[in-house]
């Protein structure tokens, strides 16, 4: 039988391991990373899970109880494997806008930024339908 202590001590090696893992296999397994926690330092790049979801810190940050992955884009996006195309979220702002190139699913289609910092929705202005 495994103690507590021999418990806690495989997590912490369990979530030091999923530093190594590419973010394909870190969306198959998001409960082998450390979860979110409120009063914590994040540092861009870090990955953690909430709710079963894999976000990954696109801003430096320090946490607080309001500031939930899924809540704040401006702070976290959820991961997704390279050569995945996302469906098209809003941005809030030049932190999170899209790049000329990047690719969104959005009404149906896959659209490609013409622009870049492009905020607008696909369809009004910076986009062209891919397929």
């Amino acid at each position: 039988m495994i103690t507590r202590e021999q418990a806690r001590a495989m997590r912490a090696l369990i979530e030091q391991a999923s530093t190594a893992l590419t973010d394909e296999q870190g969306v198959a397994a998001p409960q082998m990373f450390p979860a979110w926690r409120t009063n914590t330092a994040y540092a861009v790049g870090d990955r953690r899970q909430r709710g079963g979801i894999l976000y990954t810190c696109v801003q430096a940050h320090t946490s607080q109880a309001d500031w939930e992955p899924a809540d704040t884009p401006a702070l976290w996006k959820v991961t997704t494997p390279e050569g995945t195309i996302p469906d098209w979220v809003q941005p809030t702002g030049a932190h999170d806008a899209y790049a000329k190139g990047d690719r969104v699913r959005h009404a149906g289609h896959v659209w490609e930024s013409t622009i870049d910092a492009n905020v607008y929705e696909p369809g009004v202005y910076g986009w062209e339908v891919v397929e």
